[in-house]
């Protein structure tokens, strides 16, 4: 699990609680019907927005949010920067042997695809296609999440009115006008807590991991479209180096994070397109 968001979580329920217990009673927060029509009403409302298999993902969609991601694009370049070497020095199917305890698929993939002489065109569409049907499913899971944080707090305020038509239902007894109201409200509280505590970060978090592969892939694509190429490894480092910011560049040099040194007879030459 990732620790700050797990952190967060606790961190900002925590919060919640001691401003609770700070100004009155924590029993008062406490409803099972207004629980009940937030939860009940988000879970309804998702089921007909989305079909039942999406609905299912929901807690894996959750649980990877919150989960640690050991994406290390460095670690991709450095990787991809040996292969060219070894492609250069001994030729394209010199790589066959390095596919063997290759851990990432697409990366894998991608080798076995210049490996069997296809055509550069032919490896980029393949691992394009396979990119933005991955793209397509990450949004689809963020946009589920989206969709419940939209709907916690709009289910919130049917609670609330429901709560309200019943209290002036009984206008009459005034001696039960002000714990009514209070019920009342709870329902707008839940909803909101659910939205921008939980559904609302943790659809973020699922955006964010599902840009860092979506970034780990189109190096790894421009990587092994440059091998098959035969550019030059320190041209090919040079290039993907482009596609992280200098930001990024600069904490993982603060870091010490070594580089795979290039032998002297690979500088030079161009990139191509």
């Amino acid at each position: 699990m990732q620790i700050t968001v797990i952190g967060g979580l606790i961190f900002g329920f925590v919060c919640i609680i001691i401003s609770i217990l700070l100004n009155g009673d924590i029993g008062g927060f406490i409803d099972p019907a207004s629980i009940f029509i937030v939860v009940g009403g988000v879970i309804a409302s998702t089921l007909v927005a989305y079909p039942i298999s999406d609905v299912k993902r929901i807690p894996k969609l959750m649980k990877m949010a919150m989960s640690k991601t050991d994406i290390d694009v460095y670690k991709d370049i450095d990787k991809i920067v040996e292969l060219s070497e070894t492609a250069r020095k001994e030729g394209l199917l010199a790589l066959e042997n390095s596919t063997e305890g290759m851990d990432d698929p697409f990366l894998k993939n991608g080798v076995m695809l210049i490996l069997d002489g296809s055509d550069p065109e032919l490896v980029k569409n393949v691992m394009e296609t396979e990119l933005s049907f991955m793209a397509d499913r990450h949004s689809n899971g963020v946009a589920i999440l989206n969709f419940m944080s939209s709907a916690s707090p709009a289910f919130g305020m049917i609670g609330t009115l429901i709560g309200l038509i019943n209290m002036l239902a009984t206008l009459s007894e005034m001696d039960t006008l002000g714990a009514s109201m209070a019920v009342a409200l709870v329902t707008t509280f839940y909803g909101c807590v659910l939205a921008n505590l939980i559904f609302t970060p943790l659809a973020r978090q699922l955006s964010l991991k599902s840009e860092q592969e979506q970034l780990r892939k189109s190096i790894i694509i421009e990587g092994i479209l440059s091998i098959q190429d035969g550019e030059n490894p320190r041209v090919i480092r040079d290039k993907l180096m482009a596609f992280v910011s200098r930001s990024s560049a600069a904490t993982q040099k603060k870091a010490g994070r070594k580089q795979n040194p290039l032998p002297e007879g690979n500088e030079g030459g161009e990139a191509n397109g």
